[in-house]
């Protein structure tokens, strides 16, 4: 089964109850996305591989260590996944972007893939799939589902805040894709929101209703 990580940091936690304020308006809510992310990918990224490298200093030469050449890349899932992409490329700024479009029907609560835009090597690449909230796991799951289909080496999964339901549905459907969270909430409510949450993220982001 899958590995859960909650990435329950200080700094993420304030962050956390700005970004779920009901009166933080849509500038400082997309910073506020952003700013998770990287501090999520922080953590998300720690398993990378290192090598030795052979350096000078002012000061004398060294041995020290970089990053072992691993291909990366992250598919946000559109469109409150783009709110996370800067963040992550803060920290990632080589890594490839794919994009999924997903809507998901008021009345089932499926997700409806539109859009599917994939690196080419994706079958090289380690990839991070990107969205806010995790409520159903529905589109997470469609979407990760999707770049399965093309052989991708690794996939993780990042979002902001989950609800128990679907971390369970997530795991269940890919229990080889380990999660990364700021906030497993209580649970769904019968509109399948996240409480309490922060409402809809991509409305947030965007200002749109």
């Amino acid at each position: 089964m899958s590995k859960i990580t909650v990435v329950d940091h200080p700094l993420i936690q304030h962050k956390l109850t700005l970004l779920r304020d009901r009166e933080t308006g849509s500038m400082e809510f997309r910073t506020l996305v952003g700013e998770i992310a990287t501090l999520i990918c922080y953590e998300a990224t720690r398993d990378l591989p290192l090598e030795d490298v052979e350096i000078e200093t002012p000061i004398c030469r060294t041995t020290t260590k970089e990053i072992a050449g691993k291909k990366l890349a992250i598919v946000p899932i559109l469109r409150a996944g783009m709110g996370m992409v800067d963040g992550v490329l803060a920290l990632l700024p080589s890594v490839k972007v794919g994009h999924i479009g997903l809507y998901r029907d008021p009345k089932t609560l499926k997700p409806h893939e539109y859009y599917c835009k994939l690196p080419n090597d994706i079958d090289q690449r380690d990839v991070i799939v990107l969205d806010p909230m995790c409520a159903t796991g529905g589109s997470a799951i469609d979407a990760i589902t999707q770049i399965k289909l093309r052989s991708p080496k690794t996939i993780k999964f990042m979002c902001i805040i989950a609800a128990p339901e679907g971390l369970k549905a997530l795991q269940e459907a890919h229990p080889d894709v380990d999660i990364f969270c700021a906030s497993v909430d209580s649970h769904l409510n019968e509109h399948g929101y996240i409480v309490p949450g922060l409402g809809d993220a991509g409305d947030r982001i965007y200002g749109t209703k």
